[in-house]
């Protein structure tokens, strides 16, 4: 008997110690001393042999140190304000080669956030269309927004703040490659003459009388008396009557324009080419279109090495870009050897079953290989995450399963994010090292450095596997 209540007591006290673990926890979760130990797999891409095709472009853009790759970045506020992408760029342009900085897109006139490192300014006011809203016409393609004016004499300023990202060579994208725009280095004065009507008045001295100074200005008694409101020919000393008159005036006013550059014309863009770098240029929208719309722009210098390309809308999801084939169209202005996704969290939060979302990474992805079948895929899984700032975000972590599963058996490249970051249990261990926002969805600006860091060394141990033994399936 007492064997048994031993038994009991003992079962009691187990299951008391392991729901104490589970209260008081700031994220909702279990946060124990045991977690910060928690043993990661090697922080490699899995499946990387499914890069081949870019390994191999990397090997001869470091043997030969010619020609450029280009690297883009798809995902959602993640990605758009080029926190995490700028990290992976810095990293491989600082061992591959710096080709410029790459598309840009004027985030501040959208009245959204951007990168921090390109400047936009207007005179004009721009209306948005964003690919998370729902389709009403507009022409939302490469950036997720469709920005567009119909003011006259509409320009955009651009200024690139870092020295290391000053350009030889900026394309200008727009939907069907129309020539909205040009694109100007100075300004110009124009002087511009107006003809007023001269003002002439006359100050009434003692004994004069209305008929006189009529006579003398070769007018009407009539006239004088309108212009001044008078009701009668009386008039006093010292007054001052306006006289009037045909004759005019010259008044010259100045303006500033831009003096357009010579661009060139490409099947999927228009640019100018400078000899000289340039850490400014405007985008100068041409009146003869009264409707001009801008998807982005890309910066490049004359140097071989690697072009970071980052595009991200807040809130997007893969079902946002699948509904725009703009977006997928003008990907070619990019001429992509590796395509990058980040997309999941906010499916999440839409409470998207993982079939449905793997039905929408599958469009995207057949998308993507219809326009670009000779360019490599690297799929990212989305990072942990709460619900409402208490809940597991359980859905994550399905798709995180799926999507490894999928790439397995369709032979993609995946890099684990989920799993790097220590999945469920990373949330409180994260937000304690200051890698998380208060909202436990968004990451910190250093949450968002470090995931950079991450996946620019799985891309670099990754490609150092394939160097040492490009024979070696993994």
């Amino acid at each position: 008997m007492f064997k048994k209540i031993s038994i009991i007591v003992g079962l009691f006290w187990t299951i008391f110690q392991a729901n104490a673990q589970l209260v008081g926890t700031s994220d909702g979760l279990t946060d124990t001393p045991s977690t910060d130990s928690i043993k990661l797999p090697d922080n490699r891409l899995i499946h990387a042999m499914a890069l081949e095709i870019f390994w191999k472009k990397l090997i001869l853009l470091q043997k030969n140190n010619t020609g450029k790759l280009n690297i883009v970045h798809v995902g959602d506020s993640h990605i758009q304000a080029d926190l995490m992408t700028a990290v992976i760029r810095k990293n491989c342009q600082n061992r591959f080669g710096n080709a410029g900085r790459g598309f840009v897109f004027p985030h501040q006139l959208a009245k959204t956030n951007g990168a921090w490192d390109v400047r936009f300014s207007s005179n004009a006011t721009w209306e948005c269309h964003k690919n998370i809203a729902q389709p009403n016409g507009s022409a939302v393609g490469l950036s997720g927004i469709a920005l567009q004016t119909k003011a006259q004499n509409a320009y955009i300023e651009l200024t690139v703040k870092d020295p290391e990202n000053f350009f030889n060579t900026i394309k200008v994208i727009s939907p069907n490659n129309n020539h909205d725009f040009d694109l100007a280095l100075n300004k110009q004065k124009t002087a511009i003459e107006t003809k007023l009507p001269k003002k002439i008045s006359h100050k009434v001295k003692k004994g004069e009388a209305l008929s006189t100074i009529a006579e003398s200005y070769h007018c009407s008694m009539a006239e004088i008396k309108a212009l001044n409101r008078l009701k009668s020919n009386n008039i006093q000393a010292g007054k001052t009557l306006k006289i009037p008159t045909t004759e005019t005036t010259s008044k010259i006013s100045y303006t500033t324009s831009y003096i357009p550059e010579k661009s060139y014309n490409s099947n999927q863009y228009f640019y100018y080419k400078s000899e000289n770098l340039l850490s400014k240029i405007a985008i100068v929208a041409q009146n003869d279109n009264p409707e001009k719309i801008l998807s982005g722009l890309v910066l490049e210098n004359n140097n071989p090495g690697i072009l970071y390309h980052n595009i991200g809308v807040n809130g997007a999801k893969y079902a946002d870009y699948n509904k725009y084939p703009l977006f997928f169209n003008q990907l070619k202005a990019l001429n992509p050897d590796l395509i990058i996704v980040s997309l999941g969290t906010n499916e999440s939060f839409d409470r998207m079953s993982s079939e449905s979302y793997m039905q929408q990474v599958f469009r995207f992805i057949n998308n993507i290989k219809l326009w670009y079948p000779d360019t490599a895929i690297l799929l990212t899984t989305p990072p942990p995450s709460l619900l409402y700032r208490k809940l597991p975000n359980t859905y994550i972590a399905d798709y995180t399963e799926k999507l490894i599963t999928f790439a397995a058996e369709n032979r993609y490249a995946i890099w684990d994010a989920y799993t790097q970051l220590r999945g469920m249990q990373g949330v409180s261990i994260n937000a304690r090292k200051g890698w998380m926002a208060p909202d436990r969805v968004h990451y910190t600006k250093l949450g968002y450095e470090i995931q950079g860091k991450m996946l620019f060394e799985a891309l670099l141990q990754s490609f150092e596997d394939y160097q040492n033994n490009p024979n070696k399936k993994k």
